[in-house]
């Protein structure tokens, strides 16, 4: 596919200001590009909070015994630093900020199908995110439930649950539509002659995550519902005083909660497939199965909820089934490593920021990924069930893989953003603390996971102080290079950005730095001999 006919004199996004101008011109928007940017921002926001909130925690675990706060508020900074990391950074993530503004480009589209509905999911994504941070401040003091708002004993705590489910659930509704909107966008706006088998594979990842919003999302929407039911009119759903069922409530939010990983890690996935191939110069391998893994993730995903709930008391035949399809779910990740490792063999590599955290990604998904078969595994996950063990295995999926995806594309997409490049040698740098930092931070919880430091605590024994002033210092590190990637990406005297600075062959690299208002002045086209990752 050529740029010929793409490119055309009409202002870049950034500088387009329709019928309002300034910040007006930005909240009353339906451009793709813009409503990704205005998530990107809220995000970053919500991100910084959510590790400061991290930082504190780590501050008062550095040795034994009360250092600054009592175990309350301790309780209440893990909940919220557990609702804003989960529920407005990861959740939405990759899919709403780059599914928005680079997967319309990558199709040939001028925007997603329902661009007023694509805004009214922001204003859905901030409203859910106010009422969710309101409970802080609010009512009997914050929740201190934790992010899975585990009943029953978040239906008959004292503290300021119901915002926050509220807030839950109003963001359950921003993702469901986006959800909606980008399986219509891919479906509805391809380019003439882009079949699905002809589609880059970041859509392909976006496509399958949409599929998991629409379909899973309402079951965890129903369960916040059910909880605010029980606390507000006594209906007895969990809480065994009133006839329920505590068990049912962790059936009901690991149906959403563990297909929701899968919403968060295959945009995620995506990303890197997108950049393996264009810092090797090579054709990515196994096009299909990469293709069709996504879609073999999201659907097994649904399948394996109960291996959360080991030790709740659930029948030996129902622990080895759910035990055999964790380790299925592995294989199609599996095969997405083998054939990234393979697109990289043998490649003329250019090894710049957005690969490198490429590569930081796949060691630490692996890691990630490797230890989640030792949790799958029966004997095992009776031993490290909630242990800091499983703090350090959800944190190098969740922070060391959709985080550093996240970094990857944002280095990636950047110049196509903005119009400008950054500073190589300081993004090389900020990486190199991040990757430093993540891992003192998160690998010593695997060790005194394993001697039984249980997760949540405030408080330990002495022989856990070593690593968990570890993690302290990793947490220090990893600050260090945040601010530095943050510093390094929004100076603003960047040298101005080509069309193309990485020899992507994707449609965004077709079109001007920053992309024009519509993104194309001619419908591009495919030829029937064309074919996606065709590196000259």
């Amino acid at each position: 596919m050529t740029a010929e006919n793409i490119h055309h004199p009409e202002p870049s996004y950034l500088e387009y200001r329709g019928k309002y101008k300034g910040l007006l011109g930005w909240l009353t928007t339906t451009d793709h590009k813009r409503i990704g940017l205005m998530y990107m921002y809220a995000m970053m926001v919500f991100f910084i909070v959510g590790v400061i909130l991290g930082e504190l925690m780590r501050l008062e675990l550095f040795r034994p015994g009360q250092q600054f706060y009592g175990p309350q508020v301790y309780n209440g900074l893990f909940t919220l630093h557990g609702i804003i990391m989960i529920f407005t950074v990861v959740i939405p993530g990759l899919a709403a900020v780059f599914g928005n503004f680079a997967m319309p480009i990558m199709i040939g589209a001028k925007d997603v199908a329902f661009p007023r509905l694509n805004l009214f999911s922001w204003y859905l994504f901030i409203l859910g995110a106010a009422i969710a941070l309101s409970s802080q401040f609010m009512g009997d003091g914050p929740p201190d439930t934790g992010w899975t708002f585990y009943a029953p004993y978040s239906v008959t705590t004292h503290t300021n649950v119901i915002a926050a489910v509220l807030g839950a659930f109003v963001l359950g509704f921003s993702s469901i539509l986006t959800g909606l909107n980008f399986i219509v966008t891919i479906h509805r706006l391809r380019a003439p002659g882009m079949t699905f088998f002809k589609m880059p594979l970041f859509p392909w990842a976006v496509y399958a995550t949409a599929w998991i919003q629409v379909l899973a999302t309402p079951i965890v929407g129903i369960t916040l519902l059910m909880i605010i039911a029980e606390r507000t009119l006594r209906i007895g759903f969990f809480d065994p005083n009133l006839g329920g069922d505590p068990v049912l409530y962790q059936h009901l939010f690991w149906i959403y909660s563990h297909p929701a990983v899968y919403i968060m890690i295959l945009p995620a996935m995506g990303v890197v497939t997108e950049i393996i191939p264009t810092f090797s110069q090579r054709r990515v391998f196994g096009y299909k199965a990469i293709a069709l893994s996504s879609m073999a993730i999201a659907f097994v995903g649904y399948f394996v909820w109960a291996h959360h709930m080991f030790t709740s008391g659930m029948s030996s035949t129902a622990r080895w089934i759910f035990s055999l399809l964790t380790f299925l779910v592995a294989v199609p990740s599996a095969i997405k490593v083998f054939n990234w490792v393979t697109t990289m063999y043998k490649g003329s590599i250019d090894v710049k920021p957005p690969f490198l955290y490429s590569l930081g990604f796949i060691f630490l998904f692996m890691i990630g990924g490797l230890t989640g078969l030792s949790l799958g595994s029966l004997a095992t996950n009776i031993h490290v069930h909630d242990t800091a063990y499983v703090v350090a295995h959800f944190h190098y999926i969740v922070f060391g893989g959709v985080g550093f995806a996240f970094f990857a594309a944002l280095h990636y997409w950047y110049p196509k953003m903005y119009g400008r490049m950054y500073n190589f040698k300081l993004a090389n740098i900020a990486f190199v603390f991040l990757f430093a930092g993540f891992n003192l931070l998160y690998f010593p919880q695997f060790i005194i996971g394993l001697m039984g430091m249980p997760r949540r605590y405030f408080d330990y024994l002495p022989q856990f102080t070593f690593g968990m002033q570890l993690s302290f210092y990793g947490g220090i590190l990893l600050a260090i290079g945040l601010v530095l990637m943050l510093y390094n990406l929004f100076q603003k005297n960047g040298a101005k950005a080509p069309a193309n600075p990485w020899g992507g062959s994707t449609l965004e690299w077709t079109i001007p730095s920053p992309p024009p208002v519509e993104n194309f002045d001619v419908m591009p086209e495919m030829g029937p001999d064309e074919e996606p990752y065709d590196y000259k």
